[in-house]
């Protein structure tokens, strides 16, 4: 039997008896299906698991009794911050959970000129909130303890401009240079992936000016969602834990 993983905002420690909260309830009542008694792991980001079990069970709250605190980090010793380009649909939420999954560290999402979201400033809090629940769940089924950190979306030009010691990268299908042909050093890559439709020209201009390299994955164009998680599997596998 797999044990639940649920993720907990507060803060955790071994003997503390605590009630979920009303998502996590929901999920573990209705969801899961949860019987009292039944193991389950805790974790509040904070790097450690923290196992125990469920002492009541009820549609609408579910209580569980922490027994231990467990030390076990699966972070990749590589950081990534992805900087992806906001794409409509289920697109953005897909590249979300796979780059989670895969072990990225920083993600900000980025309104650039062929962005086909417009929101409001509320919109946008919304829809970070949506993004930060699939970036729970994801830990919850990977196993990781430590969220990712979910940055606000915020404009291409100004991410592109901020400070880094992270080597800065973005996809081209021209480009001369693969993954293979970097160097990667301890402050990681902050790597650049552009929306549908891609960057436009004074995007690409900005990107050269604030000190990106372009990489290819090969010579054919992939689509946003690809392109994040195919770029972000080969770091890992040649600089990461994969």
């Amino acid at each position: 039997m797999r044990i639940s993983r649920i993720y907990h905002p507060d803060t955790l420690h071994p003997d503390q008896e605590l009630a979920l909260t009303p998502d996590a309830s929901n999920h573990v009542a209705n969801v899961l299906r949860s019987k009292v008694g039944q193991p389950v792991v805790l974790f509040n980001g904070d790097g450690n698991e923290y196992s125990g079990e469920f002492i009541d069970v009820s549609k609408r709250k579910v209580r569980v009794q922490i027994d231990a605190k467990l030390s076990m980090s699966l972070e990749s010793p590589l950081s990534v911050h992805l900087g992806q380009g906001v794409s409509r649909g289920d697109r953005m939420d897909w590249v979300l959970q796979k780059s989670v999954e895969l072990g990225v560290t920083e993600i900000t999402p980025l309104i650039t000129e062929r962005c086909g979201v417009k929101l409001d400033e509320q919109r946008w809090q919304k829809k970070h909130a949506q993004w930060q629940k699939i970036i729970i769940a994801a830990c919850e089924q990977c196993g990781r303890n430590v969220l990712p950190i979910l940055h606000m979306p915020m404009d291409f030009q100004s991410w592109v401009n901020q400070s880094t010691q992270a080597l800065r990268l973005t996809l081209h299908p021209r480009a001369q240079k693969s993954f293979r042909h970097i160097n990667v050093g301890k402050d990681g890559v902050r790597l650049l992936i552009g929306p549908e439709g891609g960057f436009s020209d004074q995007e690409l201009y900005q990107t050269e000016q604030g000190g990106f390299q372009t990489v290819q994955l090969g010579p054919r164009v992939l689509r946003t969602e690809t392109a994040a998680i195919t770029a972000i599997s080969a770091l890992q596998a040649i600089y990461g834990d994969i």
